[in-house]
């Protein structure tokens, strides 16, 4: 039986199991738009497509599943680059589906055209450095092709944005039905590699050191490898620092916990892995700027390393491992547990873990008094919500010093490309996937750039939390002018407008923090599981956070 490709087309979205797509439809994709009106893929209508990839991409953070896009040709797929550039960096499968002139009329100067003839824009070299594969389908007689290279990206261990062109005459085009029974919608099983001598070598460096150090980072998160961390934490009494993507991997209110491993943190695990480590187990961690301190010798000099990571492309970038696994986290720490304990290892006698404060840090605090009213903000969500909550956040300093993530919450700094204006977005596409309370943690400025996307959670009756750092300035830049530039502040400050009113505007709850007493009656007023609230917390502009990136 024949079937339009636009039909064609959604039915692959439901095989692959896709469950809503963000988008907001026009001309040129129609034609799919009215093959998902009678499907069970639930559409969302966003504000600015931008809004709908860094939905698609909190959509696949949170649940593990494909997020999807949808939007129409030319400003339609444009509008869509930062959002996919940021999942392209975190590694988020996403399927984006963009409309196109007909093929008929490509290099004429057809309205919107994408095609890269006669002058007009290129859409493939646009998308090319963003997303793991791209491709205008011109014909639908290779479809099947397409479709298989997409799912092949799309359902592997290191996936990434897939962006598929449909032109509009190629969309009503009549293809077998068929089709589909040639294309993996499926993830493929993986090969057992647990006889592999490396193996047994990463045993033995464990079971030799005497102090060794955990690095956990987000591939703990991507491989749902947390348990096994923790069991191998608890079983030989080694203490684990996380990335700042890996935050939340083991629970940091736990007495092995050394926080968060960064150049913006407190301090506690460079100290410790600087004065006591003789071995750096490297967990999915990609040892990056932040990370590693501007990559500060300090950290691995004199250190056995052994390193495991499912992309072969981050074993060894940036140092000389020991024994360096390409496979999956989660099956090499449980066979990695289950030859420590056949060989009777005892838990480590490590040395004392350094306490940790928020306000003191090794050197100069990164935080002084004046914060006192952010830290005191994540100490009551800690003690109101010891689990079960979801944080989307743009302001990660904050929350990597004062927030102590449990295993029973998520936490989603804003990484990939850090671009302003994510957290909103990408936490109503969460909120799609996962029913639990969430927050989105944002700075004014970044609030400026995505705020209409909270009539979008108005428009669905999806349950959000937005805490709005005010301070009226772009902090981090004002920050590094003081530092660096003399105080010569430019283009850093800014009038904001009467966000209660505008939260009135919305139908949407507001609270005004500007003290303690102000944040804890907020805490009891709002609803936070079925409401929608804006809470504005405002901070001192001229309070900046006390670190160097050399830069």
């Amino acid at each position: 039986m024949n079937v339009q490709v636009s039909e064609l087309l959604v039915r692959y979205m439901e095989r692959l199991g896709i469950e809503v797509i963000f988008g907001m439809p026009g001309a040129h994709i129609l034609p799919v738009y009215d093959g998902l009106f009678a499907s069970a893929i639930r559409t969302v209508l966003v504000k600015h497509e931008q809004g709908a990839s860094f939905m698609a991409g909190g959509y696949a953070r949170a649940s593990g599943k494909i997020g999807a896009c949808i939007t129409t040709a030319g400003p339609g797929a444009t509008n869509l680059v930062t959002g996919i550039a940021n999942a392209y960096v975190d590694k988020q499968p996403v399927l984006v589906i963009t409309g196109e002139t007909s093929t008929h009329i490509f290099g004429k100067g057809g309205m919107q055209e994408s095609s890269g003839e006669g002058g007009s824009v290129d859409q493939n070299a646009l998308f090319s450095g963003i997303t793991r594969y791209n491709k205008i389908v011109e014909r639908g007689d290779y479809l099947a092709n397409v479709l298989n290279r997409a799912s092949q990206i799309l359902l592997s261990d290191n996936p990434g944005p897939v962006l598929l062109s449909f032109p509009y005459n190629v969309q009503q085009e009549l293809v077998d039905e068929s089709v589909l029974d040639k294309v993996l919608t499926r993830r493929a099983s993986r090969r057992d590699a647990r006889e592999s001598p490396l193996y047994n070598r990463l045993a033995d460096l464990v079971q030799d050191a005497r102090n060794p150090v955990i690095v956990a980072g987000y591939g703990c998160m991507l491989a749902n490898a947390g348990n096994v961390v923790s069991d191998l934490s608890e079983m030989l009494n080694v203490p684990v620092t996380t990335s700042l993507k890996g935050k939340g991997v083991i629970c940091e209110q736990g007495p092995l916990s050394l926080g968060s491993l960064g150049v913006t943190s407190d301090g506690s695990a460079y100290q410790y892995i600087v004065e006591h480590a003789d071995l750096i187990v490297f967990l999915g961690a990609a040892f990056n700027e932040r990370t590693s301190y501007l990559w500060d010798h300090g950290l691995l000099d004199n250190k056995r390393i052994a390193q495991i990571d499912n992309n072969p492309d981050q074993l060894e970038k940036v140092f000389r491992a020991d024994v360096a696994i390409c496979a999956d986290l989660k099956d090499v720490l449980e066979d990695l547990r289950d030859r420590l304990k056949a060989r009777g290892v005892a838990a480590k006698q490590i040395a004392p873990l350094p306490g940790r404060s928020d306000f003191t840090a090794v050197g100069s605090p990164v935080f002084d008094a004046q914060f006192s009213l952010v830290k005191h903000f994540f100490e009551v969500l800690q003690a109101r919500f010891p689990d079960g909550i979801q944080v989307f956040d743009d302001n990660i300093i904050f929350a990597q010093n004062f927030f102590r993530v449990s295993s029973g919450n998520r936490f989603y700094p804003n990484s990939g490309i850090s671009s302003l204006g994510h957290g909103i977005p990408a936490a109503i596409g969460a909120r799609f996937a996962e029913d639990r309370p969430t927050f989105a943690i944002i700075g004014d400025g970044g609030f400026q750039m995505c705020c209409m996307e909270l009539m979008t959670a108005v428009n669905y009756r999806i349950p959000l939390t937005v805490i709005l750092f005010n301070n009226a300035t772009m902090g981090l830049v004002r920050k590094n002018q003081f530092q660096k530039y003399e105080q010569r502040y430019i283009d850093c400050d800014f009038v904001n407008p009467d966000y209660a009113q505008l939260a009135a505007s919305f139908g949407i709850a507001h609270f005004r923090i500007e003290r303690e007493t102000d944040l804890d009656a907020a805490f009891e007023a709002a609803d936070f599981v079925a409401g929608i609230n804006l809470i504005e917390l405002f901070i001192d502009k001229d309070a900046f956070p006390n670190y160097e990136t050399n830069r």
